[in-house]
């Protein structure tokens, strides 16, 4: 563990109350509980910009152009090493910070940010399917929900524009693994997404309205996102797909051209915080990695399907990847072919 510098020491141990100013946070839409922004506006006297993306494309773009102007970004595993090895994030050592303590020991040795120099954890979640069990009363645990649709759903599915994690699915479903190298594995994912595309309605981030007013009765859709859903119309299930279904987690990491880097390094500690933790996950629908948490969510968040993966589901979850370029280059040639 690196020596405190006396600037850290003081941001991390001492947590001053006499903190001020303005924290400019680039975040996923619909991600950020307005209570704990009020939260440590209060705490800290300082005064939260939230600025909101549709996808980790976007952001990362964003930020390289420059001028941005945002001091805080939350990107996904699979990115995280892309900021890293391009110079984006600030090495601002959250694993000195006071709350580290509570970050459960599984969540911080990663492979996107062994010990976590750089990140730490926001939320974890899955990437299944999302189905009206009152449209449709068939196995919703496969990807057939989307790539062979039934025809109760035909014209009625949503695929959310994740790039990864619908070809990822795709190539599991014929029998692939992600990231392969394998032209024959990537040609006949990309044939299956392409002969399925005429049964769906979208490709989009589509508004949960949508969902709620059954305008949609299926996608391919987030874990939490599908808790949110299920709380307003109770027809909608989520599916753990059998032939595969992506594990990941968004982390929370400081911009290396942060102009309220002192601001930052609090917002992170405070975010480690057990009970800042609850309130995100309870906003959100997803889980966190702090231990100690789970005192301040409730009984019937912590045991929502969408929150806990079946024990025979959990053999078929895959943790996304970070594909080397090249293999990245063929993922985007076949969203490409999807999205024309």
């Amino acid at each position: 563990m690196q020596r405190l510098t006396l600037t850290t020491a003081l941001v991390t141990l001492a947590l001053p109350a006499w903190a001020e100013g303005t924290l400019n946070i680039y975040n996923f839409g619909l991600y950020t509980p307005p209570d704990l922004i009020a939260k440590f506006e209060k705490a800290y006297d300082v005064s939260v910009t939230l600025t909101e993306y549709d996808s980790n494309e976007t952001a990362i773009a964003k930020i390289e152009a420059g001028g941005h102007g945002f001091d805080i970004v939350v990107p996904s595993a699979a990115v995280v090493p892309i900021y890293i090895e391009k110079g984006l994030l600030l090495k601002s050592d959250p694993n000195t910070m006071e709350n580290f303590k509570h970050l459960a020991p599984d969540w911080v040795d990663v492979s996107w940010d062994p010990g976590r120099s750089y990140t730490v954890p926001y939320v974890w979640g899955t990437t299944g399917v999302m189905v009206n069990t009152d449209i449709y009363k068939g196995d919703i645990n496969t990807s057939d929900i989307f790539l062979n649709p039934p025809e109760e759903l035909k014209g009625k599915i949503n695929v959310v524009p994740a790039m990864n994690d619908v070809i990822d699915m795709a190539i599991w479903s014929v029998g692939g693994e992600s990231c392969t190298t394998d032209r024959e594995v990537l040609k006949a994912a990309r044939d299956k997404l392409v002969a399925a595309k005429p049964f769906w309605a979208s490709i989009d981030y589509a508004s949960f309205e949508k969902f709620i007013n059954e305008d949609l009765q299926a996608s391919v859709f987030w874990s939490g996102a599908a808790m949110r859903i299920r709380a307003e119309n109770p027809g909608f299930a989520y599916g753990y797909p059998k032939e595969g279904f992506s594990l990941w987690q968004d982390n929370v990491a400081i911009l290396a051209d942060a102009q309220n880097m002192d601001n930052a390094k609090l917002f992170l500690n405070f975010i480690m915080d057990p009970e800042n933790a609850a309130l995100i996950s309870t906003y959100t629908g997803y889980g966190n990695s702090i231990q100690g948490s789970e005192a301040f969510m409730s009984a019937d968040l912590l045991a929502a399907p969408e929150m806990t993966i079946p024990e025979a589901a959990k053999a078929v979850g895959h943790f996304q990847q970070t594909c080397p370029p090249e293999i990245q280059d063929l993922y985007s040639r076949i969203w490409t072919d999807l999205t024309k």
